[in-house]
């Protein structure tokens, strides 16, 4: 309900802005792209029912895209020395997802998270911890003081043979270990920076490796 508020008061600045960096007017462009799922469905609402108005005030046709493609495509528009084919690991909220980018065609899902994204993990992590949202950045400075070899937090799925993805069994060894450690008294800042970065550590193993 938030994230679509927000889509609601920021959707044709943005789209105005974009505009005006890209120093061209609506009459200049080809077509309307705009994202169709998978996501948060108050926000893509907004985001659709803006892009066909958009479209069809300024008469021009209208494209619906893949929510991560749209993501994948976004790093070759940032880097034009990206060209395909190359590997794609799209890192959210909602998404874990690895993809094989060929030249013509879709990209091609070669594993995903069987649960939980990683950054929905970091940011449960980080309530556990008492650290403030976002968590991704949260965490990793807490890491930095920390020691990531100091619990043993498993690496989910790194030894299964396939390319998916698993962080809710990540996320409850955390609180399990957070728990523990409650249990015997305060949760010291040592023992903040220390889960911080083993977490951190197991986390991004999965990542990486895979």
């Amino acid at each position: 309900e938030l994230a679509s508020r927000d889509h609601v008061r920021c959707v044709s600045q943005v789209v105005g802005e974009a505009l005006r960096c890209a120093n061209v007017t609506p009459s200049q462009l080809g077509g309307v792209a705009v994202t169709a799922g998978p996501g948060l469905v108050g926000s893509l609402l907004v985001g659709l029912c803006f892009g066909k108005a958009f479209a069809m005030r300024h008469g021009l046709p209208v494209v619906g895209v893949h929510h991560v493609a749209g993501h994948l495509a976004s790093a070759e528009l940032a880097d034009e020395r990206l060209t395909p084919p190359y590997l794609g690991l799209v890192v959210s909220g909602g998404h874990t997802a690895l993809y094989r980018i060929e030249a013509d065609g879709p990209p091609a899902l070669l594993g995903e998270t069987l649960d939980d994204a990683v950054g929905e993990a970091f940011d449960k992590v980080a309530k556990l911890l008492g650290l403030p949202y976002p968590g991704g950045p949260a965490v990793a400075r807490e890491a930095e003081a920390g020691d990531e070899r100091a619990i043993a937090f498993p690496r989910p799925m790194l030894g299964e043979p396939n390319l998916d993805f698993s962080y809710s069994g990540l996320k409850t060894a955390v609180a399990l270990q957070v728990e523990k450690r409650r249990a015997a008294g305060a949760l010291s800042a040592r023992d903040v920076a220390d889960l911080a970065a083993s977490f951190q550590a197991a986390a991004t193993d999965v990542l990486v490796t895979k």
